[in-house]
This record gives structure tokens, sequence and C-alpha cells, in this order.
């Protein structure tokens, strides 16, 4: 008997229907539940060939938000994160810093002073 160990762990998901997560069963749902709703809505007025465009169209973002990920984040809280990123820019400053001055500081002063005496 064989029993499959993800390389990683965090790659783990737990398949709850049809071998998908909750997260994209859920938003399956959605997704199927819009295209059919669009369909309906809009076949008295549009021929098929647009009408299954806006059905498409209307269901790919749900499809996006169950589906997607990147950089270990699901596709809501990327956007979140995107959009706050756009929003609000950080702006970062370069400041050098000399470690081994800031260190020495005080025992260079001292050097100075004691070489002004001197002259």
């Amino acid at each position: 008997m064989e029993v499959k160990i993800n390389r990683e762990i965090r790659n783990y998901t737990e398949s709850m229907f049809f071998g998908l997560s909750l997260r994209q069963a859920v938003f399956s749902l959605l997704a199927v539940g819009i295209a059919v709703g669009l369909y309906f809505l809009l076949r008295p007025h549009f021929g098929v060939e647009t009408v299954s465009w806006m059905c498409i169209l209307g269901a790919a973002p749900f499809a996006v938000l169950g589906f997607v990920s990147s950089h270990g984040m699901t596709a809501d809280q990327f956007l979140i994160v995107w959009l706050r990123w756009i929003r609000e820019p950080k702006q970062l400053h370069f400041e050098a810093n000399h470690l081994y001055y800031e260190a020495l500081k005080d025992t260079l002063a001292a050097q100075e002073k004691e070489a002004m005496g001197k002259c």
C-alpha cells in the first residue's frame, strides 16, 4: 500500500466534492449560478452567441476567485494586497549608515581632541 505525501505540507488541500476543495466547490457553484442566471435573463434580448459570451464573462471572476492562487495567497487575498499596493505606495528612503563609524564615534572624537591638544 502506498500513501501519497506532498513534498511541501503547505501545498496540501482537502478535497470535499469531486476532488475540489470547499472553496473551489463553492465558487464553482456560484459561477454556474451566475452563468445560468445571465442566460435566462439575457436570452430574450440577445442572440445565442452573445449570451454565451456574456455568461462566460459573468462566470469568469468567480472561477478565478476559486481556483487561482499566487505566492501562497488566494486570488481575493492577492487582489486586496495589490489594491493596497496601488492605493498606498510605500516610499523607501535610502539612508547610508556606517556601523563601524557609529560604534567608534566616541573613540574617534577623543582621538581628534588629543591630536588638537598636542598641536
